[in-house]
Parts: structure tokens; sequence; C-alpha cells
């Protein structure tokens, strides 16, 4: 089971506890737009076997949104982030990089 620490009021909160939110990070595109890149910002999701960084909503907690890092084939959790920044905190790169070598943000999206 999938257990995620809300970075909002610390709970370690089970899956059930939670509401999945799809894809982090996403650049948001608008009515402005060009036809192809609203497309793709509308259905062009990345769904690797690996590293992920996924949106979740502390749904029977304190309801906040968050972002988490972790690994899709092994369900091992790289740390809990706010959902207001637009990159992953540099501690929490750094220890998906300490058990992933080779792994960089740089290569993400």
């Amino acid at each position: 089971m999938l257990i995620l620490e809300c970075p909002y009021c610390g709970v370690k909160a089970e899956e059930t506890e939670l509401h999945g939110g799809g894809e982090a990070h996403l650049v948001r595109r608008g009515p402005d737009s060009s036809d192809d890149a609203f497309e793709s910002y509308l259905f062009q999701r990345q769904n690797p076997k690996g590293v992920h960084f996924e949106r979740w909503r502390h749904a029977y907690g304190c309801g906040k949104w968050f972002h988490a890092a972790r690994c899709t084939a092994t369900l091992e959790v790289f740390g809990t982030y706010s959902a207001q920044v637009s990159e992953p905190p540099q501690q929490i790169r750094d220890r998906i990089a300490a058990r992933r070598p080779g792994w960089s943000w740089s290569d993400q999206g």
C-alpha cells in the first residue's frame, strides 16, 4: 500500500485517504495557445516506469493538494512537497539521484 506524508498537516496517510490528481508540474496551456499545444496539454501525459511526480489531495484530512515524488515500479516514495512550486525541492531531487544513479531533473518532461 502506498503511504504518503502530507507536507501541510504532517499526517502519514494511506492512499485510501488521498485522491490522486495526475501528473505534477504540467505547463498549463490557455486559449491563446496553438491547437497542437492545447491538445498536448489536455491529453498527453507521461506514464513512466520509474520516477514520477504526481499531484495528490489529502481528501480525508486537511483537504490540501500536494506533490509526491515516487517510483511507479516499486512504490518507493522519495518525498512530498507543496503544490505551489514549479519544480521539486533540491533535497528531493538529491534523494532521487542518490537512489537512481544517472537520473536528472533536466531529463524530465
